[in-house]
């Protein structure tokens, strides 16, 4: 949307606005990424109305100090006491009983296997509804937070220890995420694509690269503004 790196350069408005246009193009469930909330508690509160509002189904507000603090070599965390407090007011919040709000801590990742667990416990009790742990490689590390909670378990990635779906499902991960590679793929067709064009190439020959007919039909819903045309404006 900005054509800038994830620095948390984005507003709350703008991520709003920018889920209202996914929802409205799409019937799948949408989780979205919240960050840190866009400030304290009561920006907390703002972020999980305005993104309900805006159709999203589930909600992940993250433990990460950001955006980046001055003069700090790597991200810290905010405190465990600041963290509940967010959480809570999160579920609070919701208008909408099938809100998901997910707590998500990036201890694995800048602090330790004993913190992300201290953690982990602390924010099942907040009535969230699922865990989000960021940074796990280690069968342990799911086994150690699983040993804490009963939540549903969602993982910011896997690594190939962990890309074993019946362990996951047997530690009660219920999502995985599978990083940025498709977005990374989308934004190498689309340079490559004008970059033809730029050195003189002609459209038509791109046609093998392109989306066929049906995949267009399906995605910009033409038959259906078809339709719609030849019953009310003709």
């Amino acid at each position: 949307m900005l054509a800038a790196p994830d620095l948390i350069l984005l507003t709350l408005s703008e991520l709003a606005d920018q889920v209202r246009k996914i929802t409205r193009a799409a019937d799948v469930s949408l989780m979205v990424d919240a960050d840190h909330g866009y400030g304290n508690a009561l920006n907390v509160m703002r972020t999980v109305e305005e993104l309900e509002s805006a159709g999203a189904s589930a909600v992940t507000i993250e433990d990460t100090a950001l955006p980046a603090v001055f003069g700090k070599a790597k991200p810290e965390l905010v405190s465990i006491e600041e963290m509940l407090g967010k959480l809570r007011i999160a579920v609070g919040a919701r208008c909408d009983p099938g809100l998901v709000v997910i707590a998500r801590t990036g201890a694995l990742q800048y602090a330790s296997l004993s913190e992300a667990t201290r953690r982990a416990e602390a924010y099942a009790r907040t009535g969230v509804d699922a865990l989000m742990v960021v940074g796990a490689t280690e069968r342990k590390q799911v086994e150690a937070v699983r040993a804490v909670t009963d939540l549903p378990l969602v993982l910011g990635s896997t690594s190939r220890e962990l890309n074993d779906e019946g362990f996951l499902l047997a530690h009660g991960v219920r999502i995985v995420l599978r990083g940025h590679q498709p977005f990374f793929v989308a934004m190498k067709a689309l340079h490559d694509a004008m970059k033809h064009i730029n050195d003189g190439g002609l459209p038509s020959d791109l046609r093998e690269q392109a989306a066929s007919r049906d995949l267009q039909d399906v995605i910009l819903k033409t038959s259906e503004y078809s339709r719609w045309q030849r019953d009310y404006l003709t």
